[in-house]
């Protein structure tokens, strides 16, 4: 029997503040299952020897840091300039060993992400051959999207140059926020003009879409700065911008000195403001929104593809220590140990920790999640993913209806035609939303399955329960 009230938000008159109980996730669960260690190797010959049929990207993973940033829980490993070279032919080796196997049929790649980590930590040289190296190996589409991912901090003109060159047609660079003070306080070398002349220096260049990560909840940062902020967005012109609201990861070094009174943490019900301050202010610069947290400038060159396709269901290959992907719906993690990653691709073994294979719910939760990346439930297109699944039971919008009726009660979604158009406080909680939505079509259709459940607290507050998920990161 489920538990319906279990999935619902709370009602109140500032749903930005109290949808929901706890704090937000990164990213929603997969419906997939474990494939056994002893079954891995032959799980991926067969992968391997099957050509795709869906759209699909390549994710490269730099797992290097020039410093640790105080919010980030993602750093590996110390950058070591001697190490890049090395670290660039692992890479170029593991993606020439798919040559002449059938998984590079297919539909051709839309997008290229070098992710980290900080892969603008790499010598303009390096970045020019691996991202030469790539395009001669992968089927890229002819308009694919490649982009580098990096910091202001040491990406000097030449390695611009030498990434333009190659092919990049999209730097994404975590800005957080120009003040300097704030700045300081997170453990960023670079001060407000430094940033602001490394991005007017790529604007100028003209030779693809510039785009940065903001973040609200800030130690120290008030709405005065980040105003300040999305005004500078604006002016330095700029093709796209995320705003990430700050999550206080266990074992951070900032968690540690807000712990110690060292620094304030912004409080959770604060961070709605935040958001919706800067959804006001991008609308009345003209920019639009293409995702709950992106935002693209008026000229219409950014066009974010591998972050859509990355939270919707697309394949995409796994390169690099610690990448994480997914093949023919087969999802697949490379060992994340740099030192082990290395071992294993000089001796010619499988540099994969894990796989998984998709749950049979997967089409239909994929579409929940696309639909909630374009912050628009549409009924149609639910009602194809669950006939894809080919499992029957009740009709999916008739069992969705009252959760959406509730959720509308909460401020998160409004009709709109056919559709269910998320909020402004629903796309501050869309990960919640996805979250319970796919919960509890899980719990309804595959009762019996290990699909991950919410728990409620004894104060009745929900808190959800299941395999965490690690994904690149998206933050630098």
């Amino acid at each position: 029997m489920i538990n319906l009230p279990s999935y619902f938000a709370n009602i109140s008159d500032d749903p930005l503040a109290n949808a929901f109980d706890e704090g937000r996730h990164a990213h929603p669960q997969r419906s997939q299952n474990a494939v056994s260690k002893e079954d891995t190797e032959a799980v991926w010959e067969q992968c391997l020897d099957t050509p795709r049929s869906v759209p699909g990207m390549a994710y490269v993973h730099i797992p290097f840091c020039e410093n640790h940033c105080l919010f980030c829980g993602f750093y590996q490993n110390p950058w070591r300039p001697e190490a890049g070279p090395a670290y660039v032919d692992l890479v170029l080796k593991q993606a020439r060993s798919f040559t002449g196997r059938k998984i590079l049929e297919g539909p051709p790649l839309r997008a290229l992400y070098f992710g980290g980590g900080t892969p603008t930590a790499l010598a303009a040289k390096d970045i020019a051959r691996l991202v030469s190296g790539l395009r001669d190996v992968l089927p890229l589409a002819p308009d694919c999207e490649i982009t580098l991912e990096g910091r202001v901090f040491s990406f000097t003109e030449d390695k611009m140059e030498a990434a333009f060159k190659a092919g990049v047609n999209r730097i994404s660079l975590g800005v957080q926020t120009f003040d300097t003070n704030i700045r300081r306080a997170l453990g960023r070398k670079r001060s407000k003009e430094d940033v602001i002349r490394t991005l007017e220096t790529l604007v100028a260049m003209d030779s693809g879409a510039i785009v940065i990560d903001l973040m609200y909840g800030l130690p120290r940062q008030t709405m005065e700065s980040w105003y300040e902020d999305l005004l500078i967005t604006d002016q330095i012109g700029l093709d796209g911008v995320d705003h990430y609201g700050l999550s206080l990861i266990p074992g951070t070094p900032l968690l540690l000195s807000i712990e110690k009174g060292k620094l304030a943490a912004i409080s959770r019900k604060e961070l709605g403001r935040f958001f919706a301050k800067g959804a006001e202010v991008m609308q009345e610069l003209g920019w639009q929104q293409i995702s709950s947290m992106h935002w693209r400038n008026k000229g219409y060159r950014e066009r974010s593809v591998y972050n859509f396709g990355a939270k919707t269901g697309w394949d995409f290959f796994a390169l690099g220590a610690g990448a994480g992907g997914k093949l023919n719906g087969l999802g697949l993690f490379n060992t994340p140990s740099l030192e082990m990653f290395s071992k294993q691709m000089e001796s010619g073994a499988l540099p994969i920790m894990g796989l998984s294979r998709p749950g049979r719910l997967a089409p239909l939760l994929d579409v929940v999640k696309t639909c909630i990346e374009h912050m628009r439930l549409d009924p149609v297109a639910i009602q194809k993913g669950h006939e894809a699944c080919g499992i029957g039971g009740p009709d999916v919008m008739q069992a969705l209806l009252p959760l959406l009726e509730q959720y509308q009660a909460a401020g998160l979604i409004e009709p709109h035609y056919r559709f269910h158009d998320l909020t402004c406080a629903g796309k501050y909680w869309h990960v919640q939303i996805t979250q319970r939505i796919t919960q509890y079509l899980s719990a309804l259709y595959l009762p019996n399955e290990q699909t991950g459940q919410i728990t409620r607290s004894p104060a009745g507050a929900t808190h959800p329960t299941m395999p965490t998920e690690r994904k690149h990161q998206h933050v630098r």
